[in-house]
């Protein structure tokens, strides 16, 4: 018997509509396995919680949120609330405390789905962002405001040990899914301190564990180019805090959009709850009209199973979601249908309930195995 503890936080927006159909899923699969059990609570923090309490959870929310074995969220952001607030008060603090160092962004072709990019077929490779330190330290500050002077320094923290940390992740997950190359973003020919400390120790840690290891670095700007010329010749990339975002909303864009793009903020160790959620925002241009694309969200819901142990059950999720695709009837807007968030959601938990009654869930295993 596998019991795990989730908790739950929809957020704002689509968060709440895409959270919903998550859950959806999760469900299914409970329903249908005899040694699953999953208690999950949902916390009610976002910017409504703000408004009505000056604040974006309560003072004991990351005490709170500890005790669980993992994190499901939706998305967070509304126009009443500073977009700084609801990600320093809400989102940072759970990846920091957590020692959520690896962002684990996923960038892969799907059945059904039509690239923007002319040869944008069969693109496969993951992500390694650089998730508690780099560009998004909270390191700076402002003088002489609204005057002539007026000066703003934001400082950028990379440390030996946070690069080695998720190099060493990265080199891992190559490692053992076969994969020959790791591409290192850099932009150390201009940001000398920072980037040629991050070109260092990415290179020692693979030169030092991972000799079989192809390891190629490229500068941030012709590598954004090299994801559109090319994007079937990466496998792993390996980037700063950063470098990593930008990197992957355009991963995600060559792939189709936002709306198929899942995110984990993995803790390894599993000292700590990590957390899963969907690279796409809030969205307050759609909210509440019921057409946003669950997809990353139950993707995001199948990268948390995978973490806890049960990568069988992510593979049922996944293999749903390609099922739902290739029949092609029920799309959302963003990906060429008129299909609602809801039937979107529906079709998706009805495929995983078809590999139930099909028993196709064991040839599945069979070929991971």
């Amino acid at each position: 018997m596998t019991e795990f503890t989730i908790a739950i936080i929809p957020g704002d927006g689509i968060g709440i509509e895409v959270m919903e159909e998550a859950l959806k899923v999760l469900k299914v699969l409970e329903e249908h396995e005899q040694d699953f059990v999953l208690t999950m609570e949902e916390f009610p923090w976002n910017s409504d919680y703000y408004v009505a309490n000056g604040r974006m959870m309560p003072e004991n929310g990351l005490e709170t949120l500890q005790a669980f074995d993992a994190i499901l969220f939706g998305a967070i952001g509304d126009a009443r609330v500073p977009d700084d607030v609801t990600v320093w008060e809400l989102i940072m603090p759970i990846r920091k405390r957590f020692q959520q160092y690896v962002n684990f962004r996923p960038v892969k072709s799907l059945p059904g789905i039509k690239s923007p990019l002319a040869s944008g077929d069969d693109i496969d490779f993951v992500i390694f962002r650089e998730n508690a330190e780099g560009e998004y330290s909270d390191s700076g500050g402002r003088m002489f405001d609204s005057q002539a002077s007026e000066l703003a320094i934001q400082n950028t923290v990379m440390t030996r040990g946070g690069i080695e940390r998720i190099a060493i992740a990265a080199c891992d997950y190559a490692v053992k899914n076969g994969k020959k190359k790791l591409t290192s973003a850099t932009k150390s020919n201009a940001v000398i301190h920072a980037m040629k400390l991050w070109d260092e120790h990415v290179k020692r840690v693979v030169a030092e564990g991972y000799p079989g290891l192809e390891l190629e670095s490229a500068y941030i700007d012709a590598l954004v180019a090299y994801f559109v010329q090319r994007p079937q010749t990466f496998e792993v990339v390996v980037a700063s805090n950063l470098f990593g975002d930008i990197l992957s909303d355009l991963g995600s864009g060559i792939v189709g959009g936002l709306g198929l793009s899942p995110s984990a903020n993995i803790n390894p160790e599993k000292k700590y709850p990590s957390m899963f959620e969907p690279v796409h925002g809030s969205a307050p241009d759609i909210a509440g009209k019921g057409i946003a694309n669950p997809i990353a969200q139950i993707w995001s819901a199948a990268l948390l199973l995978e973490h806890l142990g049960r990568e069988d059950l992510s593979i049922i999720i996944i293999k749903a979601i390609e099922k739902v695709l290739i029949e092609g009837e029920v799309k959302t807007a963003d990906i060429g249908g008129s299909a609602t968030t809801k039937q979107m959601g529906s079709a998706i938990a009805e495929k995983i309930k078809e590999q139930y009654v099909t028993g196709e869930m064991g040839s599945l295993m069979h070929e991971t195995n």
